[in-house]
């Protein structure tokens, strides 16, 4: 979709995007709009996209885009062939992955400019899955922008009621924990292969 390449990496019987989705489109051709204002992105009940501090030049190359969850419900947000994985795929991917999968999934790239993380609290972080995960934050429900540098934040495609399931990475833990939260929040993707 929009001409983008990703790299894929294997983790077990998974094959993932190394690389947050970027795309300004669904797959069916149509557009996800941008939304900048704070009030505007709190009301959304359709889909949006977003870039941490309303910044795609700096933020669009390192971190790819910031969706709300909107664009997932039609099953038309990643490329032809792959999907936003569920909940239950992400805990085949930490299950596989074993004890503190946190550390085998982040990028050990530290250097804040160039979109590592702040502070990795362990030695023991070594991307050793090649999943590569910066810390891009997310937009909140009301619209502002919290956690560059120090977390990650990625949707699964499950709800628990009606708030959706996200995957979460934290400079100063060993674990991918799962929460759910509103589909308001502004969260990256990873692209999971059918």
């Amino acid at each position: 979709i929009d001409g983008n390449s990703y790299n894929t990496v294997q983790i077990g019987t998974q094959c993932w995007t190394e690389e947050n989705l970027k795309t300004t489109r669904y797959r069916n051709g149509g557009s996800i709009p941008i939304v900048t204002g704070f009030t505007s992105w709190q009301q959304l009940v359709t889909g949006a996209r977003a870039y941490y501090n309303n910044d795609s030049t700096t933020y669009a190359p390192i971190y790819g885009a910031l969706y709300n969850w909107h664009t997932i419900q039609g099953g038309t947000l990643c490329p032809d062939g792959w999907h936003v994985p569920t909940d239950a795929e992400w805990t085949t991917l930490t299950t596989y992955l074993g004890a503190d999968p946190g550390y085998k999934m982040k990028s050990t790239v530290t250097q804040p400019t160039t979109g590592g993380w702040n502070n990795l609290s362990s030695s023991s972080v070594t991307n050793s899955s090649g999943f590569t995960a910066l810390p891009g934050g997310f937009r909140n429900w009301n619209g502002n922008f919290d956690y560059r540098m120090d977390r990650a934040y990625f949707w699964s495609a499950t709800l628990n009621g009606s708030n959706p399931y996200f995957r979460q990475l934290e400079y100063n833990t060993s674990s991918a924990s799962s929460s759910f939260n509103s589909k308001e929040l502004g969260c990256s993707v990873r692209c999971l292969r059918d």
